[in-house]
């Protein structure tokens, strides 16, 4: 045990009660000012989709007639159910609760998840929270901080929330229902995220702990809402998404639903700091596996692989299931549309200007696109995590030169997201049971733009290392407009902001455009030559 750490533990000793809180509201300022960018954005954007969204549907369906039409025909389809859930109500307001209210908090869930994780495990990681427990900083304060930031930020995202959707004209008690569970979902996963760091000694592994948590209940939640159409099937009660739902906002509101959300919260927090008190800093309850003995690892990219094959299997599985999924609901999406004719230019405007069907199958595959961007990212950074750490110096000490250490990250990030992609395509082709050359094609024709994505990551990451996270920002960015966007019929040059606007419309487009898709693709490639220049800077430290 170092000198400091045995400070730290001296001085916790020393502490009890209300001491293992020392230091709290100072965690809890640098924690804001550390996110005073980041955190607004989460907050702006996501707040906004709401009453964004509120307006198109306004638009759209104009007419009570027109608003019940709809909500009948989304009940009465299983596969629709499935993604959105069933639908309360036929107001404006009970709209866009049926589609944003699982949709905006399972995003809420991973703000919470990123800003918890951020300020404890990855602080344990560096080496940071060991420097600050050695002051008047008590045991449970960093958790305690970390906790208080995400609830503030859920908090503000129920402002924006009640806000927007009152300026869109429909506010009342069911604009409070709605923004209650949204933040009460995003408070929830704050407290699994803390739980999660906990048990592993890597952020990036608590990371993908809680967010395969927030998959599980989104998998929970469309078994269950295909099944039944009233949210009354057990599968939807298990799901934390479900119950967000349950809620039913701008449908005669169910509070007493907030009340269950609210004692989940409590007894995770409650569990959080009761295994926080039981270890030491830097420890975790389940051990590191060390690394093979013999020598299989003799290779940077051997090593790369060692690292990141664990995520890389997890992304393939999840992007088969989910193909399979989508692709199963593909047969039917001129039964989803109906005859509305202002929802099929939807579809065409996200899967471009071709029949319904290969416009969704256009649309499924550009979300394919824009979740793999997620993993290219999240691989990219994978390098940050392993200089930060001080992981990095002794490879590159031991004669490894800093660019066939990078290009064996490199490779696992860029031709694991080609792998995922590929893997999708199989699965929507699977699924849907035709056409297996077209929808594979269409599928990896999105990796420019996934490449283009993580070329922007490796050139911060090269050039401007503090600034790298802001490739989740770029990434959530695109998502947003390939998700709300066509509902809201953006301006192009909005739209053109995401690199998959640009990208031919496959399959059903009139005919394949080389031009964008090598254009982005030698992009990419000058952006990653530029990221390379990392060998011209100092290493990072924790």
């Amino acid at each position: 045990m170092t000198a400091l750490t045995m400070t730290a533990t001296a001085g916790t000793g020393r502490r009890a009660g209300t001491g293992q809180l020392a230091g709290t509201w100072a965690l809890l300022r640098l924690a804001l000012r550390r996110d005073r960018i980041i955190m607004p954005l989460w907050v702006i954007v996501l707040g906004g989709s709401f009453s964004s969204v509120g307006t198109s549907i306004s638009s759209l369906y104009d007419t009570a007639g027109s608003r019940a039409e709809l909500a009948a025909s989304m009940n009465g389809n299983s596969s629709l159910r499935a993604m959105y859930g069933p639908v309360f109500g036929d107001s404006v307001g009970a709209l866009v609760s049926w589609r944003m209210i699982a949709f905006g908090a399972a995003l809420a869930a991973v703000m919470s998840l990123v800003v918890v994780v951020r300020h404890t495990r990855e602080e344990e990681e560096t080496g940071r929270q060991e420097m600050l427990s050695s002051a008047m900083v008590g045991r449970r304060a960093p958790l305690t901080a970390a906790l208080l930031a995400a609830l503030i930020a859920n908090a503000a995202l129920a402002l924006m929330i009640v806000a927007g959707m009152a300026g869109s004209g429909a506010g009342g008690a069911g604009a409070v229902a709605l923004a209650l569970s949204v933040a009460g979902v995003g408070a929830l996963f704050a407290c699994t995220a803390a739980i999660a760091a906990q048990f592993t000694e890597s952020a990036r592994l608590a990371k993908g702990l809680t967010a395969a948590v927030i998959g599980a209940a989104f998998v929970l939640k469309a078994a269950g809402d295909s099944a039944t159409d009233d949210g009354s099937s057990v599968l939807t009660r298990l799901s934390p998404l479900g119950w967000a739902t349950s809620v039913r906002p701008y449908a005669a509101e169910r509070w007493w639903v907030l009340l269950v959300i609210a004692g989940a919260v409590a007894v995770q927090c409650a569990v959080a700091y009761a295994l926080t008190g039981r270890r030491d800093v830097g420890m975790s309850f389940l051990a590191t596996r060390p690394g093979p003995a013999r020598g299989r690892i003799s290779t940077a990219l051997g090593l790369a692989v060692r690292l990141q094959r664990g995520a890389l299997l997890g992304w393939t599985l999840s992007f088969a299931v989910v193909g399979v999924v989508f692709g199963g609901l593909t047969g039917g999406a001129a039964d989803l549309v109906g005859e509305n004719e202002k929802t099929k230019e939807i579809f065409e405007r996200m899967g471009g200007q071709s029949g319904l069907t290969d416009a969704f199958l256009a649309s499924m595959v550009s979300v394919l696109g824009t979740v793999a961007a997620l993993y290219i990212v999240s691989s990219v950074l994978r390098l940050h995590g392993e200089e930060t750490a001080g992981r990095a110096e002794p490879v590159l000490a031991a004669g490894v030169g800093r660019i066939g250490w990078a290009a064996g990250h490199l490779l696992i990030a860029f031709g694991g997201a080609a792998l995922i992609m590929t893997v999708g395509g199989l699965g929507l082709a699977v699924g849907y049971g035709h056409e297996l050359p077209a929808v594979l094609g269409a599928s990896l024709v999105q990796l420019p733009a996934v490449w283009l994505l993580g070329g922007v990551t490796v050139l911060l990451y090269g050039a401007l290392p503090k600034a790298a996270a802001a490739g989740w920002g770029l990434v959530g960015l695109c998502l947003a407009l390939g998700w709300i966007g066509p509902a809201l019929d953006l301006p192009e040059p909005v739209m053109d902001i995401s690199p998959f606007t640009h990208l031919p419309k496959l399959p059903g487009a009139a005919g394949m455009e080389w031009g964008p898709v090598v254009l982005l693709t030698a992009v990419a490639v000058v952006l990653v030559a530029g990221g390379l220049a990392v060998r011209r800077r100092d290493m990072l430290s924790g």
